[in-house]
This record gives structure tokens, C-alpha cells and sequence, in this order.
């Protein structure tokens, strides 16, 4: 996988998927945004948990 590669990344606790190429439009994140640019206060839409409690896939 290049580095250009969008990345996916799963909640532990609730198993909701992050896809970089997707965003997260609906907590206002634009498809195409990386991982490293999701703001640190972003919580997951499901369950809550924050960053820290996501993994790469």
C-alpha cells in the first residue's frame, strides 16, 4: 500500500469503520480527510469513545 492509499480505521468498542476516503460528513469531516487531520476532540458517532480507541485496519 503507497502512502497516497486512503486507510480505514475501527472503533474497538462499537466496531464502526473510519474510511479516510469517506470522512465522516455528517460530524462536518469532507471525504478525502486523513486520519492525522480528524480533530482530536472527535468522538465516534455510535458509541462515543475517542480517538484513542481506534485502530488501523
Amino acid at each position: 500500500m503507497s502512502d497516497e492509499a486512503f486507510r480505514k480505521y475501527e472503533c474497538i468498542v462499537c466496531g464502526l469503520i473510519y474510511d479516510e476516503a469517506e470522512g465522516c460528513p455528517d460530524d462536518g469531516i469532507p471525504p478525502g480527510t486523513r486520519w492525522a487531520d480528524v480533530p482530536e476532540d472527535w468522538l465516534c458517532p455510535d458509541c462515543g469513545v475517542g480517538k484513542e480507541d481506534f485502530e488501523l485496519l
